[in-house]
């Protein structure tokens, strides 16, 4: 029975001849040929083995170049602020990576519909890593950063870890949005709606949940020949001058604007702005990160390169890397060492990022790292009568 995979997963662009299920980690594309007909096959020719097929490499290079960028981004929040073009670039980075990830993930779970396998699937994969490393992370800070106040929620998401309760409450809410006729509006109403309400909190991140729903909608509406006309050499042209224009906006802009835009963690009001300005930014920060993450995904390579097999493991990166970012802030390193303010120091602390976020994604960590994201957890499920 198939299981819908995680953003984090390998999973294979699907063939355009119609709308097909996302398919398991494993589960590799039908577009590979297959082998003729022995001399006593009937009719249609043989099923090809697993194992003989060919995969997409596109979503795993995708997935791998976002986690890169998320890496470096996060790196660059402690050392940016004596560089107004480090805050530009930071600014572009942040309008995209995430959204990028999230459509991705989108794709991947149109055909989650509750049946026990797949929630069993959302269970060991989604829920039980965000358990594990939200309270790693309140651990690390606590001792780390010498914070014994710091207590361990799992209402009150610490860090990176909102993605994974994130991503949980928008796969069970799969089934609803691919119900309805027009959900893309719909899920725009509820994030317009959760920018002008403070009243949300922060338990469980909704308003970030809320915000960037539009994106994880947009993906279950995506379809393989979409990928296709991104992918398309006049759509990687016109993204030049779109990511120069972006550039120059955002340094124009860069001293003028609260970042609490690009993180969509806050109502308007929380950020002391007029509550309309909520759904203004909310609509135009859609229109814009959608315009440059349809100009990032113009320009991922479509076939195998050095990094491709590093995509399979980007939940190991995403979830370590903060350990590396936050261990430095904690340690004063930025503190005591200034000059990573400057362009040397910042080309420095860019390439440590990128080159321990490829390492974290190697398959040796994955390996190691297994029990924690993708426990093996059978025991605490019931059998399923139809043996799934």
């Amino acid at each position: 029975m198939f299981q819908a995979p995680s953003v984090f997963q390998r999973a294979p662009l699907p063939p355009a001849t119609r709308e097909p299920e996302p398919r398991h980690e494993q589960t590799l594309t039908a577009t590979a040929p297959r082998p003729a007909p022995g001399p006593g096959a009937r009719g249609a020719a043989a099923p090809v083995p697993a194992t003989a097929r060919k995969r997409d490499p596109y979503f795993d290079n995708v997935k791998y170049l976002a986690i890169v960028l998320v890496a470096v981004a996060h790196a660059w929040e402690p050392v940016m602020d004596g560089s107004r073009a480090t805050r530009a670039l930071y600014m572009i980075v942040y309008t995209f990576h995430m959204p990028a990830f999230i459509l991705i993930s989108g794709y991947f779970s149109r055909s989650f519909d509750m049946t026990p396998p797949k929630v069993k699937r959302l269970i060991t994969s989604v829920a039980v890593p965000y358990v594990l490393f939200e309270t790693a992370y309140s651990l690390f800070k606590r001792y780390a950063d010498d914070s014994p106040d710091m207590a361990i929620s799992l209402i009150d998401p610490f860090f990176l870890t909102w993605f994974l309760i994130a991503l949980f409450i928008w796969r069970v809410t799969t089934p609803i949005w691919r119900t309805l006729r027009h959900p893309l509006p719909v899920a725009l109403a509820i994030a317009v709606l959760a920018s002008v309400s403070p009243e949300i909190g922060d338990d469980l991140d909704l308003q970030r949940v809320l915000q960037f729903l539009p994106f994880f909608v947009l993906g279950l509406l995506m379809k393989p020949e979409h990928f296709q006309l991104v992918r398309r050499r006049e759509v990687r042209l016109l993204s030049l001058p779109l990511f120069a224009g972006a550039l120059l906006f955002a340094y124009w802009i860069a001293p003028r604007m609260q970042l609490g835009w690009l993180y969509r963690a806050n109502s308007a009001q929380e950020m002391d702005a007029p509550w309309w300005s909520g759904a203004v930014m909310t609509l135009a920060m859609f229109g814009c990160a959608l315009a440059l993450t349809v100009g990032f995904l113009a320009w991922v390579p479509g076939r195998a390169r050095w990094f491709t097999a590093l995509g399979a493991g980007t939940i190991c990166g995403y979830l370590l890397h903060g350990f590396l970012i936050k261990g430095a802030e904690y340690a004063g390193l930025f503190d005591r060492y200034t000059w990573l303010s400057d362009p040397v120091g910042l080309i420095v602390v860019s390439l440590t990022a990128a080159v321990a976020v490829t390492l974290m994604c190697t398959p040796l960590v994955g390996r190691a790292l297994k029990w924690a994201t993708e426990p093996d957890l059978k025991w605490a499920f019931r059998k399923d009568p139809a043996g799934r």
